[in-house]
């Protein structure tokens, strides 16, 4: 089985365009999108979009999770601030898992070199939210959202 995997956190609005999240928080994003830019009535996407991702090949999500979590961390107190705002903003922490993706990567791929040893359980379909993970969610007030698809 062949699979690809991604994390992102964004932040959605649909009033706060990404360009005032970028300049309240101070961090670029990797990705975003505007309300209605697709089409207007009714508007696609529903929501403008802020976010920083990872999609790096052969880490575990929550090494991607780590990665992602490496830029937002020292604004953790804006993220929080900005997601208490009566301007319905709203944060998630996205798990993106594709299975049966024949452009994936193999989940137990096979160390490089001749020298490395993989370890038997070391493989890309198991993950874990350390307690790291789970108090930024809670000082953020986002939430967790894991899609997994076949």
């Amino acid at each position: 089985m062949r699979m690809s995997q991604y994390v992102y956190f964004a932040i959605k609005s649909e009033t706060m365009p990404a360009t005032e999240i970028t300049a309240r928080l101070g961090v670029e994003p990797d990705r975003f999108s505007v309300r209605g830019s697709r089409r207007a009535d009714p508007p696609v996407p529903v929501c403008h979009s802020w976010q920083v991702r990872c999609d790096e090949r052969g880490l575990r999500v929550d090494e991607q999770i780590d990665r992602v979590l490496a830029r937002l961390t020292p604004v953790t107190a804006k993220i929080a601030e900005l997601c208490r705002e009566p301007d319905e903003v709203a944060a998630v922490l996205e798990v993106v898992r594709f299975f049966e993706d024949e452009d994936g990567e193999d989940p137990k791929p096979q160390p490089a070199e001749e020298n490395l040893v993989r370890i038997p359980d070391q493989h890309l379909l198991g993950w874990v939210l350390d307690r790291r993970v789970i108090e930024f969610l809670a000082a953020t007030g986002a939430f967790l959202d894991v899609d997994e698809y076949d």
